[in-house]
């Protein structure tokens, strides 16, 4: 954990400093101590401050809370399912919170002012809750939501709304297809800290909730009857872990877009070294999806400059070939 903890402090830092405009680490120690305009004279720590506080300190902020809200989606989903392939999209999350923000997007350039900046993130976390609502209210079966069912119908609706996506931006406004086209590859950048203050307490709130539940998600890897046994609620906990899985998801695209793998990939790997228990698991991953998509999307500024790539790419590009060689050079099964 302290490793992590140090990994995180680490990618920030790195983040703050590397950019199309270096900035020593003194100096950005410096301004965030208010002690630049004394320990330095000209215009140039006065731009420093400017790039560091309104551009790179809320991007940085702000990815670090998508990644710990995807990463511990991850392990809410993997552990609610014991399936070790289900991550934050596997059941329509992100299929409507990408329709929804199209739709955002789309009628966003006929608001007013003052609403239309706001739009697409809440039309965006409207869309991703109304699609979880869907999926449970599909597989709800006798008062009971049996897992294949859940899945079934997250894949149903999913499979859904992602044409229905499509068909937005077949009739929808040529002109907006460059944005839209960023916000599907989680290529949206993060502009200030109001995005930042728009999700921080949905995801703050959302992982220390997800705490609670940490013993019962190791009672269901027992079974359902197992975990009955044990004095578990297993519906309620099946319900709670939804909501709080699919309003992490949610709050991650509506503020960033859409970005692949950290969900599935840092639970996997922070279980092969921390091991299954969700109370020490859901900690982990939290700071090591943190950790990733902050280094993710450093490497995505810089890597074709000045516009940089979308950060959804890189993860898929190193995330993918990195889970794959630590799978493979563990060389042993986890548990349950």
């Amino acid at each position: 954990m302290l490793g992590l903890g140090l990994l995180v402090v680490g990618a920030l830092a790195l983040s703050l400093c590397v950019g199309e405009v270096s900035i020593p680490l003194s100096r950005i120690l410096r301004i965030l101590t208010s002690e630049w305009s004394s320990a330095s004279s000209g215009t140039e720590p006065a731009a420093d401050a400017v790039i560091l506080l309104t551009l790179r300190l809320p991007t940085a902020v702000g990815m670090s809370l998508v990644g710990a809200s995807l990463a511990g989606a991850g392990v809410l989903f993997q552990g609610l399912l014991r399936n070790p392939l289900a991550d934050p999209y596997v059941l329509g999350t992100s299929g409507g919170a990408a329709l929804g923000a199209v739709v955002g997007l789309l009628f966003g350039q006929w608001a007013p002012a003052g609403i239309g900046p706001g739009l697409v993130p809440v039309s965006a976390f409207a869309g991703a809750m109304a699609a979880m609502l869907l999926v449970v209210a599909l597989a709800t079966v006798g008062g009971r939501l049996p897992m294949v069912t859940v899945l079934l119908a997250g894949f149903a609706v999913s499979t859904v709304l992602g044409y229905g996506t499509s068909l937005l931006l077949i009739i929808g406004d040529r002109l907006m297809l460059p944005r839209i086209h960023a916000w599907l590859l989680g290529g949206v950048g993060i502009a200030g800290w109001t995005q930042v203050q728009y999700a921080a307490p949905f995801i703050i709130g959302a992982l220390v909730a997800s705490g609670a539940v940490c013993r019962r998600l190791n009672a269901l890897s027992l079974g359902e009857e197992g975990a009955a046994r044990l004095g578990v609620d297993v519906e309620r906990t099946k319900l709670v872990v939804l909501v709080l899985g699919s309003l992490l998801t949610a709050s991650s695209v509506s503020v960033a877009g859409m970005i692949g793998f950290v969900g599935l990939i840092v639970p996997h790997v922070i279980r092969l070294w921390l091991g299954p228990d969700h109370r020490v698991l859901l900690p982990g991953a939290v700071l090591g999806g943190a950790a990733f998509l902050v280094i993710a999307d450093t490497m995505a500024r810089v890597a074709l400059p000045p516009s940089g790539v979308p950060v959804g790419i890189v993860t898929a590009l190193f995330g993918g070939p990195f889970f794959l060689y630590m799978l493979r050079s563990a060389r042993r099964d986890y548990s349950w």
